[in-house]
């Protein structure tokens, strides 16, 4: 016999309300031990770059574990979206999977995987689960599937809207390569998953574990019990949303507040929130935001929704799961035709990892919550095979990871150095296994001194990451913050921007096309010409011979508060230029040291 529910006419038991927040987050975490044990995927297993969480019966997210916030906000999109294409045809044994953006997706990479649950006695979904992974390639025309140059979708990869990978406990394993490796191959220059492997043994095993876990839930509380208990933890998060905006309201003395920062092409986002303070809710407005870009830089509504969902929860006191309550109070608008609103053909791959950050820099400079962040995921792929020029197609595979930086300070806190910050949670890839299972050395990773605003409290410095191949690869970098620097607040500085550098090998074949009267670079036979240091911007893809080396320096964060009294601002900026000048000079020296290298 189950326990007897609280009367809902008298509101939840406060003591029961912790316990199934609590309760409904075991069984996500559950999931993601689940998923990481059965994935063979770099990016999955060892960097954690995934999210699992519980959806109510109408697709509303109930309870998560804390993974990526990106994931969490935009997965009910999915989940609805699968809701009213499959309606009451769904049944027990079948496992749906999708990654458009159009149908809930974030970008193409992250796969989603949905399980609804029903009911033994009445055959009802009960409610649903949901996985979502970042894949290190799912096709596109360049391996890691983040190409800095994608102008339209198809250029990203494979695109699915709704494939039921598991029909009534049949796994569909012809279907999975069509979608995975024939059709994203039929875009001019574009190629298929290139290991359809790491794909194909990932997600779909992870919903089992979660089933017993909230089998026992309903065993032991009742499923009319848990149901109303997920409603109430839904309505806790929206109460203490409304009392945020109450207190916003007190603290800066006005209902209207608005922001505006821009993306390193120039584009701005802008936001005004227009609050109700009675009713405890708030307009969120982002009219004035650019244009459709021709890049990747788009976003996909489910993901602004995700950004702003974050920012509401992490400015909460409260110890509540991120769920769909936090987003009742809020109204948002979206400018149509615009780079949150893009057209279904529009590139993606960069709004979910970069414009994102920027979404969450525009709500959290509004309401004042401290200083800006990196700013930036650094998104570095690498890899090899796929379709050539030619259109002949080698097995290949892609690598990808996101790189820290420093986080913004704030009122009564410095910034913290080498983290991912805010839409990403993900691990940076281990060095061991990155130079035992990838053709590359990994010389430097650290903290890049001096990268951090000054201020009272001062900003977090960013990373150092050095790498070189030792074999021809194809390397792209997709990063932001390398033209306009993360701002500082109330008086404190900027964070630096980011910079990328490539150390390029000088190749005989090279030499030998310099004109005749151009000197040579290789003076004398035995000497080794020394290297290019060559800036290649925010992004690119480059094909690195033997012996190139790539080094990402992300940016630092923003400073919170003028500097005390005492404190020259001057001279701290002036000291802080001179140990980012000592980073460059460390930088310069490079050239000489890989030359050295490249000899011996």
């Amino acid at each position: 016999m189950g326990n007897e529910s609280q009367s809902s006419s008298n509101g939840p038991d406060p003591i029961l309300l912790a316990l199934f927040a609590n309760r409904f987050m075991s069984v996500a975490e559950a999931m993601g031990r689940s998923l990481q044990q059965t994935a063979i995927s770099t990016n999955i297993k060892e960097r954690l770059d995934f999210s699992c969480a519980l959806f109510a019966p109408d697709g509303d997210l109930v309870a998560n574990a804390p993974f990526i916030p990106i994931h969490l906000g935009s997965m009910s999109f999915a989940v609805k979206y699968q809701m009213k294409r499959h309606g009451k045809t769904l049944k027990a044994g079948d496992v749906l999977m999708t990654n458009a953006p159009g149908a809930g997706g974030s970008h193409l990479p992250d796969i989603t995987i949905i399980t609804p649950v029903f009911d033994e006695k009445t055959e009802q979904i009960i409610f649903f689960t949901a996985s979502r992974g970042h894949h290190s390639d799912v096709g596109g025309i360049l391996p890691g599937s983040m190409p800095p140059t994608s102008v339209n979708i198809f250029e990203e990869g494979a695109q699915i809207v709704s494939f039921k990978i598991v029909n009534d406990g049949v796994f569909d394993q012809k279907g999975l390569y069509d979608y995975m490796v024939e059709k994203p191959a039929k875009y001019p220059g574009s190629s298929g998953c290139r290991n359809i492997k790491d794909v194909e043994i990932s997600q779909i095993s992870s919903y089992t574990s979660p089933l017993q876990c909230a089998a026992t839930v309903i065993k032991e509380y009742t499923l009319p019990t848990v149901q109303e208990y997920m409603y109430y933890i839904r309505n806790n998060a929206e109460q203490c949303v409304r009392s945020l905006l109450r207190d916003v309201v007190k603290r800066h003395g006005t209902k209207t507040l608005s922001a505006i920062d821009y993306l390193d092409d120039g584009s701005p986002i802008c936001l005004k929130v227009e609050i109700n303070e009675e009713e405890g809710s708030a307009v969120f407005d982002f009219e004035g935001t650019g244009p459709e870009v021709r890049g990747n830089l788009n976003s996909p509504i489910s993901v602004v929704h995700s950004a702003v969902i974050y920012c509401m929860r992490s400015m909460l006191d409260s110890d509540i799961p991120l769920n769909a309550g936090c987003l009742v109070p809020l109204t948002i608008k979206i400018p149509e035709d615009s780079l949150l609103s893009p057209t279904p053909t529009a590139a993606v791959c960069g709004g979910n990892v970069l414009t994102s950050q920027r979404i969450v820099d525009v709500v959290l400079k509004a309401f004042n919550a401290c200083a800006a962040s990196q700013g930036c995921t650094n998104n570095l792929t690498f890899g090899a095979g796929g379709k050539d020029r030619d259109g002949k197609v080698t097995a290949g595979w892609g690598y990808y990871e996101t790189i820290a930086g420093g986080s913004g300070a704030g009122p009564g806190w410095h910034g913290t150095s080498g983290v991912h910050t805010h839409i990403t949670n993900t691990r940076i890839g281990d060095v061991e296994i990155l130079e035992r299972r990838y053709p590359v050395l990994l010389h430097q990773f650290g903290l890049r001194p001096g990268s951090g605003g000054v201020g009272k409290f001062k900003g977090g410095d960013g990373v150092i990451r050095d790498i070189e191949v030792l074999q021809q690869l194809q390397v792209s970098i997709l990063s932001e913050r390398r033209t306009r620097q993360p701002y500082g607040a109330e008086g404190g500085g900027p964070g630096q921007s980011g910079r990328n550098i490539w150390i390029k090998q000088i190749r005989e074949e090279e030499e030998q096309m310099l004109p005749a009267d151009v000197p040579n670079p290789r003076p004398d036979t035995d000497q080794q010409p020394k290297p290019r240091i060559i800036n290649i911007g925010g992004k690119a893809t480059l094909l690195m011979g033997k012996g190139d080396r790539i080094i990402i320096e992300t940016p630092g964060a923003g400073a919170w508060g003028a500097p005390e009294d005492g404190q020259d601002f001057a001279e701290l900026e002036v000291k802080r230029e001179r140990e980012l000048e000592k980073v460059w000079e460390a930088r310069g020296s490079l050239a000489d040291r890989a030359a050295a290298q490249a000899a011996f």
